[in-house]
């Protein structure tokens, strides 16, 4: 197992795929409670885009081929689709996002986390299937990163100056600064000091990897996937980028790919 972080071992990422497995399996007979039909078959679905998220992120984490990821990524899109139907139905609003990115930092990051897998993989049908739940729900035109992560790869983006959230303030400039180097540089601290960052907002994932067991726990890999898509989609310089949460590897297979014709 070629590992791309230090924390997971081959027992507990087998037992962890297993476990997933198990969990999915038994809410496919067995639907989580809720006070009313439409309430229990919202919270399967939430479950349901949870695992299969953290074992997209897991089997990345634990050194899987890049090019074997589509299928949980397609999974895990499918999977979004099914809550946002199911949440507008519990909720009564059509047009409800499965994530509130706006509103909650750590799905923001979710968010970036699912579209950058879709940007390196060269999954562009299944982003714009993703991100079609966000716009409809009012999102588009109103973030930057949010657009600048998109306007290469989607038509009809726009150009903003505002955006939800602070933590993201130097990956945003990375885009637009000028000479070279200073993208370069900028990429460089977004990556140093988002784990950091992290610590001071609400999440469910920041030092999991401290309460693992031998094979249970919920640590799934600390990624920053979106940093990786930026560096890709605007030509930054990431040479000199050796911090363990940037994952180089996928840039690098982005890359490999013929170059992209906007």
């Amino acid at each position: 197992m070629a590992r791309r972080q230090q924390f997971v071992t081959e027992a507990y990422y087998e037992n962890m795929l297993l476990v997933f497995d198990k969990i999915l399996a038994k809410r496919a007979i067995s639907p989580l409670f809720g006070d009313t039909p439409e309430e229990s078959i919202f919270r399967t679905s939430s479950e349901k885009k949870d695992i299969l998220f953290m074992r997209l992120m897991l089997r990345y984490t634990a050194g899987e081929e890049i090019s074997s990821l589509g299928e949980d990524l397609e999974r895990l899109i499918q999977a979004y689709e099914a809550l946002q139907k199911d949440f507008a139905a519990y909720e009564g609003v059509p047009n409800i996002a499965p994530l509130n990115i706006e509103g909650a930092t750590f799905q923001y990051q979710e968010f970036v986390q699912v579209v950058g897998f879709c940007i390196l993989l060269h999954e562009n049908e299944l982003l714009a299937r993703f991100v079609a739940l966000m716009d409809a729900a009012g999102f588009a035109g109103d973030d930057m990163l949010y657009e600048d992560l998109l306007k290469k790869v989607l038509p009809a983006r726009q150009e903003l100056n505002e955006y939800y959230h602070a933590v993201y303030k130097s990956l945003i400039e990375s885009v637009y600064a000028e000479p070279a180097s200073e993208r370069s540089r900028l990429l460089g601290e977004y990556c140093s000091g988002w784990y950091a960052a992290f610590a001071k907002l609400p999440n469910y994932w920041h030092d999991t990897h401290l309460s693992m067991k031998e094979k249970a726990g919920s640590y799934f890999g600390y990624w920053v996937i979106e940093a990786a898509a930026i560096a890709y989609l605007y030509g930054i310089d990431d040479s000199k980028i050796d911090h363990m949460v940037y994952p180089k590897d996928l840039v690098a297979y982005a890359r490999s790919f013929p170059v992209r014709k906007n």
